[in-house]
């Protein structure tokens, strides 16, 4: 388990794989942090802060609004939920009992994707599932199988169905996120010795991220136009400590290493970056390995980890008693208000945190 007391973690600039940029200090004055019930998984957040969604277990999918309770929505989990909180984006089961990407507004039922083709084939009960959404709803990203032999990411709107996005070496491809708008694609495909490269779409062009030092990890998150993107493992080398990366159009990858700090175990730790804000100031995830993670923050480049950020900040008690705070996994466009969810004091549990204006 992740040490209670970890401290602030600057990237130091000896480390960094690009140009910087100017780091601002993170917001001042009093955030607030609100806990959800447990089992209530937040990831992700609509409706300027208004509508949380996720995963209760073992119910399914969830709404939750500040004012009320957690509402179950059916369907197995929630992944995305649009800009304006009224359509949810995640998986549910067909008639055959097969797992497909789904989508659903407040009023209706999910309604179940399909796969690649008519008669696409499932490995084990896996059709497909989605990932990611835009920011209306209305393009969905995710991961398609046709046996167990060939997935590939996809891209989905009403007027193409479900677009098939390939692979540039044959191998397995996944679609994380798309772009607020829904142009550009951003996720992963397999190297043939095994790891996840970093991979972006638009349209059906792939293409790869590298960074200064070669191929970067699996691209997350994306901002609302497609020019910033960010994820995991910026080095393959192994020179660099756990280290996320963020990728701009007007300057390439910049890595964003993360030292460990000496009170926790020396386990192989991974920076994950995912979610941001529409101008990338202001970015979520998590120092983890596998359910053994603590929430992340980034502001203008700065990492934080969250319960400390909280906790020098006027909320003194924050995650008190939590096991860890697991990781941040959405936020508003204006990067105010960020969800997630992490290993609360008896089960796991999700939170909303809303912050102060970033000068």
């Amino acid at each position: 388990m992740i040490a209670n007391t970890l401290p602030r973690l600057l990237a130091p600039a000896a480390l960094a794989c690009a140009l910087g940029t100017a780091h601002a200090a993170p917001p001042q004055g009093k955030p607030l942090l609100i806990e959800l019930p447990p089992e209530a998984l937040a990831t992700d957040v609509g409706a300027g802060g208004f509508v949380v969604a996720g995963t209760l277990y073992p119910i399914g999918s969830f709404t939750w609004l500040p004012t009320s309770a957690v509402q179950p929505m059916g369907g197995l989990t929630t992944v995305a939920v649009s800009r304006d909180g009224k359509t949810l984006v995640g998986r549910a089961f067909d008639a055959r009992g097969l797992e497909n990407a789904a989508v659903r507004t407040i009023d209706t039922d999910w309604r179940r994707l399909g796969g690649f083709t008519p008669d696409a084939q499932p490995c084990d009960r896996l059709l497909s599932g989605s990932y990611g959404a835009s920011d209306d709803g209305t393009v969905v990203v995710g991961l398609g199988w046709n046996g167990c032999g060939y997935a590939h990411a996809f891209r989905w709107e009403e007027s193409t169905g479900m677009v098939d996005l390939g692979s540039i070496t044959g191998q397995s491809t996944r679609a994380n996120n798309v772009s607020g708008d829904g142009r550009v694609v951003v996720g992963w495909e397999e190297d043939p010795t095994g790891p996840r490269l970093g991979a972006k779409w638009v349209g059906r062009t792939q293409e790869m991220i590298r960074g200064p030092n070669g191929p970067v990890g699996e691209a997350f998150a994306v901002n609302r136009d497609g020019s910033i993107i960010a994820g995991v493992r910026c080095d393959f080398s192994g020179s660099l400590p756990a280290t996320g990366w963020k990728w701009t159009a007007a300057s390439g990858v910049r890595c964003l290493p993360v030292q460990r700090p000496l009170s926790i175990p020396n386990l192989p730790y991974s920076v994950l970056i995912n979610t941001m804000s529409d101008d990338g100031r202001v970015m979520g995830g998590a120092f983890s390995f596998g359910l053994d993670s603590e929430a992340l923050v980034w502001f203008d480049d700065e990492v934080v980890f969250l319960k400390d950020y909280l906790r020098a900040n006027g909320v003194p008690d924050a995650f008190e008693g939590w096991f860890n705070t697991g990781f941040v996994l959405g936020m508003t466009p204006d990067g105010r208000t960020l969800v997630g969810y992490g290993a609360g004091r008896t089960t796991f549990q999700g939170y909303m945190v809303v912050l102060p204006e970033l000068e």
